[in-house]
């Protein structure tokens, strides 16, 4: 009569060992897969906000409109301001947005304090504001809001004409607060495996439209109205 032989200790631990390895390496296989599905989705969120900052930036600066929004030392009006890390002029909003009339918009690169790391990174706000129509001081709307984080470098430059109409150099400020420039460009450093194009945005009105002080100090509450 035969006896039926089972396994040894030895036989089910060698194929629990090789059980362990072929999982092991499914296991690795759709790890790896995740991590590029992620990665892949992470990029295009990227980019997607990267493409969202560049059009805002765009169509506003493509709409400034000679409005004073303020008045210089002098008694000139403010029609645009800029400089490394700020930009200030008037736009009217896209949409429901503009409704509300043209209104002061203001762009700056700050430092992004959330992520706690002092790695010197930074992001992109606006900040809307109201223009009253008796010359007051523009009224802020809200916070800013955020429109690019994960920066690590940035900076605004401008371009104008000089009196003989030709286009000057690019500056890191602006000098000429009473007109503005004929394109600013936007240059910055993002985190995510993505890139920023430097963004050169042409202002369509015609920069010298406000030179030698076309608006004075007298008509700044009109041209608000």
């Amino acid at each position: 009569m035969k006896t039926s032989r089972g396994f040894s200790l030895m036989e089910v631990l060698a194929a629990l060992a090789l059980l362990s390895i072929v999982l092991l390496g499914v296991y690795s296989g759709i790890s790896t897969a995740t991590r590029i599905v992620r990665s892949g989705d992470d990029a295009i969120q990227r980019m997607d906000e990267i493409r969202s900052a560049q059009t805002f930036i765009r169509e506003e600066l493509a709409q400034a409109l000679v409005i004073p929004f303020g008045e210089t030392d002098d008694g000139d009006p403010l029609i645009f301001t800029g400089d490394a890390t700020t930009v200030r002029f008037v736009a009217p909003l896209p949409g429901y947005l503009s409704r509300m009339g043209a209104q002061l918009i203001t762009l700056r690169l700050v430092d992004d304090d959330d992520r706690g790391d002092h790695r010197g990174r930074k992001r992109l706000e606006v900040q809307l504001s109201l223009l009253p129509p008796d010359g007051d001081d523009p009224k802020p709307l809200g916070d800013p809001e955020v429109l690019l984080k994960g920066i690590g470098k940035g900076s605004f430059t401008y371009r104008g004409l000089d009196e003989q109409n030709r286009p000057t150099d690019w500056q890191d400020e602006w000098g000429d607060k009473r007109r503005t420039p004929s394109l600013v460009r936007v240059h910055l450093e993002v985190e995510g495996g993505v890139a920023f194009p430097d963004l050169i945005a042409p202002i369509r009105i015609d920069p010298s439209a406000s030179r030698n002080g076309f608006f004075s100090s007298r008509s700044h509450g009109q041209a608000l109205r």
